[in-house]
């Protein structure tokens, strides 16, 4: 079939074929752009979907000719289409937020306070309260929540409220005696029990070697529950534009959900779920199981929306709670030292590496969790050596967060990615602004500048993926899209932007790393994360450019209309954009 010759905005490019498939387009977006996010980063003037592909992209004119009597269109109005973006590192579930205290939005100990209150308002004496997502440095107090603030408004009850890293949280006094820990509990393996001058637990627990002694006491959600918060999850993905996640360290019972869902026809994103792999060889062994159980990447996948992706390991803990593995010492407050802290594996490394080589050997996808620089060092080495003993391209081994990567890190990830496609950094930018204030404290000066480095990963020709580790920081990518340009934090408690701009990149580069580079990391680039021929029609429309756009209004981008292979997903009601 005869090409299209289609514009961008450096001008004109060859031709480009149509798909082979014969008969008119079902449906047709015409006036506005439409950023494509292929090689050459074209943006053209209109679109045609055909059997929920994309069937053709280019001049308005030409599009048009595609037009048959039941074809159908989507007048953009002005308006920007993208593709899909993809999250590649989320725990996509919503059900917390449903049932659950929300402190995410509070500013001091007292706010907090009166969320919890209103909760115990409406509990029976004995009931659990859960809940969470504060964050010191975001109070006005400058400390943590302690069980001693919570233990005046609820004395009955016993009281569980997480960090929003997800990686440390408090207790109350009730909860603490239940889980049985007092002032004679020491701390367990990989997990710290903080005391006050005098001994006593404070009810701030870090890690969950730690807080699972309390969290294996609250009742568990029910499956109705469960599934509600799904699909709330899966419902407000699409108001976001975000048609693609990676799934993390899902369980036997959140498989079972989304198979009933996918059964239903009720997800609308490609959902590539990674399951927990445990830290030990044993629980790695039992996770395999699962997965080689069914079809898995990088063999040929026959669904495309639900995927059985591979393993997610923990090496470390936080940079919020200072429980990173390091090669320095953290710091306190930004100048000051955490003398002799210099976090710990949750994994015994030695163990690790076992386990990272029974995945790989039985020809798997595992991504790593690890912020500090130590951790991502040993993932690094450990990704090196058994690629080195067993070369296997395709497998695409991730190494979630990568916070402070050091210079060595950076060159193994390079070399990986080109001998072997793997070593792919799944970066959060979104950390930087979400919970800045409280990593630039404990980075410190030096090292705040070396958070989260995507200029010198660029440059250095590392491709990497963006995500937000919902519920870490919120769920919407277009905040990683503006943190990766303006890498500012939300309250300046150390200067705007205490991790500095050197390492900011261009809206352009962001943008691949929330689509097409993101769909490399689930495997799909050849289904999604740009808008070319033949590829599933995932696409978001906005109602402004992210390439022409000041860069402080990328965040506040609002998705008008979101389109997952084909099918309408979301369509905000006071947009004038209608699909007609």
């Amino acid at each position: 079939m005869r090409g299209i010759l289609y514009s961008t905005i450096l001008g004109c490019l060859p031709l480009l074929n149509l798909s082979a498939q014969t008969g008119p387009a079902d449906t047709i977006l015409v006036n506005g752009r439409v950023i494509t996010g292929d090689t050459r980063d074209s943006v053209v003037e209109a679109l045609a979907i055909r059997d929920n592909k994309v069937l053709a992209v280019g001049r308005r004119a030409d599009i048009e000719k595609l037009r048959g009597a039941a074809t159908k269109t989507i007048d953009l109005k002005g308006r920007t289409a993208t593709p899909g973006l993809i999250d590649t590192h989320i725990h996509f579930q919503e059900v917390d937020n449903i049932y659950a205290v929300d402190l995410s939005e509070s500013r001091s100990i007292a706010d907090s306070l009166e969320k919890i209150r209103a909760a115990v308002a409406g509990a029976k004496p004995g009931e659990w309260i859960r809940g969470g997502r504060w964050d010191e440095g975001k109070y006005s107090d400058k400390r943590y929540l302690l069980a001693s603030d919570i233990d005046k408004i609820a004395p009955n009850n016993p009281v569980w409220m997480i960090h929003t890293t997800g990686h440390y949280g408090v207790a109350n006094a009730a909860a603490l005696k239940l889980a049985h820990i007092d002032e004679t509990t020491k701390n367990p393996p990989s997990g710290t029990i903080d005391h006050d001058g005098n001994g006593k637990p404070t009810g701030v627990l870090k890690e969950g070697a730690a807080f699972g002694m309390v969290t294996r006491l609250i009742p568990r959600y029910s499956h109705e529950q469960m599934r509600a918060g799904l699909l709330k999850m899966i419902a407000d993905v699409n108001k976001e534009g975000m048609t693609g996640v990676k799934a993390a360290s899902i369980s036997p019972e959140d498989w079972e959900l989304y198979q009933e869902l996918r059964k239903e026809d009720k997800i609308s994103v490609h959902l590539f779920a990674i399951w927990a792999g445990g830290n030990t060889t044993a629980s790695t062994a039992e996770t395999l199981k699962r997965i080689q159980a069914l079809p898995h990447p990088p063999a040929a996948l026959h669904d495309d929306v639900l995927i059985n992706g591979g393993v997610k390991l923990m090496l470390d803990g936080s940079g919020g709670a200072r429980t990173a593995w390091m090669i320095d010492d953290w710091s306190l407050n930004y100048k000051d030292t955490d003398v002799g802290n210099k976090g710990f594996p949750n994994i015994v490394p030695e163990v690790y590496r076992q386990q990272v080589k029974m995945i790989h050997e039985a020809g798997v996808h595992v991504s790593t969790h690890a912020i500090g620089d130590r951790a991502i060092d040993w993932v690094a080495d450990t990704y090196a050596q058994v690629l080195k003993d067993k070369p296997v391209k395709g497998l695409r081994h991730g190494i979630i967060h990568a916070n402070v990567p050091t210079d060595h890190a950076i060159d193994t990830m390079a070399a990986l990615q080109k001998n072997y496609d793997a070593g792919y950094p799944e970066l959060q930018a979104p950390f930087l602004w979400w919970i800045g204030d409280n990593y630039a404290g404990n980075y410190g000066v030096a090292r705040s500048l070396r958070v989260v480095p995507l200029k010198t990963l660029l440059a250095k020709g590392v491709q990497f993926a963006g995500g937000s580790d919902f519920s870490v920081t919120p769920y919407a990518a277009r905040y990683g899209l503006w943190s990766s340009v303006a890498r500012e934090t939300q309250n300046s408690r150390y200067g705007p932007t205490p991790f500095g701009t050197k390492e900011a990149i261009d809206i352009h580069n962001a943008l691949k790393s929330y689509t097409r580079w993101g769909a490399h990391q689930i495997f799909l680039d050849d289904k999604t994360g740009s808008l070319e021929v033949g590829k599933d029609a995932d696409i978001a429309v906005w109602d402004r450019d992210f390439y022409t756009v000041p860069t402080k209004d990328i965040k506040d981008a609002k998705c008008e209309m979101t389109i997952f292979r084909g099918k309408v997903v979301w369509n905000d009601k006071s947009s004038p954009i209608v699909f007609q």
